[in-house]
């Protein structure tokens, strides 16, 4: 693949910075839950196969993930020369859907935050929310190559892994451009790393931090659907003074079905 992206894993991860998100966090598991017994590896599968099952069902957790509640974290943080953390933001807050359709938001703990050269404004982190976490469903097949590029374990899942690439740009819509990850036993995404990509370049998750790649971890919930649980991205931010090392991490916890109610009251919006 052309462009940030070699045409292996281990060059993907050499390409990033110092810092680079690849590699499994120490607080990240990707494991699956579920009582069903696991079915039989699945037969050699033409590639074009592959893609179109997973396709599918990513079409089916896009579809259910708004279902479902969750409390969600975001921590952005400054590093020092010596690799310590010297400013942090945090927000924490917890979502759930009303029976009238309606998504209900409360903060759980009061955003606070010691950083030193960034100013966060509410715009900033509401861009968070408008990374499409289904990049690859059927409908949007069409308008990317995908390329079959080997197999790895990710923690104890074995993966087939693909480069992504957009087959044209646009200026109002961002494709995205990496690696995906998919079970080889069940056919389903469990890991993405990457970025979103206009004809004007890089998308950014906040306009004010230069965050453009991420690599996205996924949670089997109730033994069906495959949800992002863990965000991470890393990179420097240009400053007068020098290059300041910054860390995104966004951790969506306690996924519960609409209806069982949240583990904190919240008031709609």
């Amino acid at each position: 693949m052309a462009g940030a992206f070699g045409v292996s894993v281990t060059g993907l991860r050499a390409q990033g910075n110092s810092q680079g998100p690849m590699g499994a966090p120490a607080e990240h598991h990707v494991t699956r839950i579920g009582t069903e017994p696991e079915p039989p590896a699945p037969p050699s599968l033409p590639v074009e196969e592959i893609v179109r099952r997973f396709s599918l069902k990513e079409d089916e957790y896009l579809k259910s993930r708004p279902n479902y509640g969750f409390r969600k974290s975001v921590r952005i943080q400054e590093f020092g020369p010596d690799g310590g953390v010297v400013g942090e933001f945090l927000r924490v807050t917890e979502y759930q859907k009303l029976a009238d359709g309606r998504v209900a938001m409360k903060a759980i703990e009061k955003p606070q935050s010691t950083l030193q050269g960034v100013y966060l404004a509410p715009e900033d982190l509401d861009a968070l929310d408008k990374i499409p976490a289904y990049p690859l469903t059927s409908g949007q097949l069409a308008k990317y190559e995908l390329k079959f590029i080997g197999r790895e374990l990710v923690d104890e899942v074995d993966c087939y892994i693909f480069q992504v690439k957009p087959k044209t740009v646009e200026r109002a819509k961002a494709y995205f451009e990496g690696v995906v990850w998919v079970d080889a036993q069940y056919l389903e995404v469990v890991k993405t790393y990457g970025k979103w990509v206009t004809d004007q370049g890089d998308m950014r998750g906040i306009a004010q931090l230069p965050f453009s790649l991420f690599e996205t971890y996924r949670e089997n919930v109730d033994g069906k659907y495959w949800f992002p649980n863990y965000l991470r991205s890393d990179d420097s931010l240009h400053t007068k003074e020098g290059e300041i090392p910054v860390r995104l991490v966004i951790k969506w916890t306690d996924f519960k079905p609409a209806g069982t109610g949240p583990s904190t009251p919240i008031a709609p919006e």
